[in-house]
């Protein structure tokens, strides 16, 4: 037998969570502060790159709540939203792409996407993602709680129904994960998105921090870059 066969022999699958948690550092939730940043870094990636697609000045809204053990992670965009079909996919399948249009990430480290934030808060409180989204002022928003089969890598659809909500259109993604907030330094929520605001003016950013502060990045450009821009990474920061 070649020695190839043998080590094909000796290969397993492993599952997605399997995964995740032999690469928690690398995917950058090996810490709870850092965990948070990274939640929060994914979702405002995705309306950012979003609403750039579309030629839309991104508007973010960010709220971080304290909620008993957890935290709940807000994220809510002015964006395209999401089509009904590809909401499951796009928020509960890993590596499938997170950018709603065009099927693939220009922003952010990994390029795991918000599948991995979703993973994150699924495996350490055990509760599904809410996700609200709209692509239209005359059509109802889509409600879903979502999970990931870590077995299959395949989202699980608890809930999926029509509602109304008040934008014209655009996407709002709650998650609730172990975290720690923490503020006055550079890798923080707060310094995070002050970079985004700085190297992306053209966006506007919303923060309510879990006392209820609220912070609010206003936009400095109403022209759309050309080009994305690096932001909200550890790349940003000086």
């Amino acid at each position: 037998m070649e020695i190839a066969e043998e080590l094909a022999k000796q290969q397993k699958a492993i599952s997605v969570a399997e995964f995740f948690e032999k690469n928690r550092q690398i995917l950058g939730f090996d810490s709870a502060p850092r965990a948070l940043i990274t939640c929060v870094k994914e979702a405002v990636d995705n309306s950012l790159d979003a609403c750039e697609d579309a030629g839309i000045l991104p508007d973010i809204f960010v709220q971080i709540k304290k909620c008993g053990e957890y935290y709940q992670v807000i994220v809510e965009d002015n964006g395209p939203g999401i089509v009904q079909e590809e909401i499951p996919r796009v928020f509960a399948k890993l590596l499938y792409g997170s950018r709603f249009h065009t099927l693939r990430q220009s922003r952010g480290q990994q390029g795991i996407g918000i599948s991995a934030a979703v993973l994150y808060s699924q495996l350490t409180s055990g509760r599904p993602t809410k996700v609200i989204s709209k692509i239209a002022p005359d059509r109802p928003a889509r409600y879903c709680e979502l999970l990931i089969n870590t077995a299959k890598n395949e989202p699980e659809i608890l809930k999926s129904e029509d509602m109304d909500w008040e934008r014209p259109r655009g996407t709002r993604v709650e998650l609730e994960m172990e975290g720690t907030y923490v503020r006055g330094r550079r890798q923080s929520v707060y310094g995070s998105l002050k970079s985004t605001a700085i190297v992306n003016p053209h966006a506007r950013l919303t923060l309510v921090e879990p006392e209820g502060n609220v912070e609010v990045f206003e936009r400095a450009t109403e022209s759309l870059p050309k080009k994305s821009l690096c932001h909200f990474s550890s790349s940003c920061r000086n």
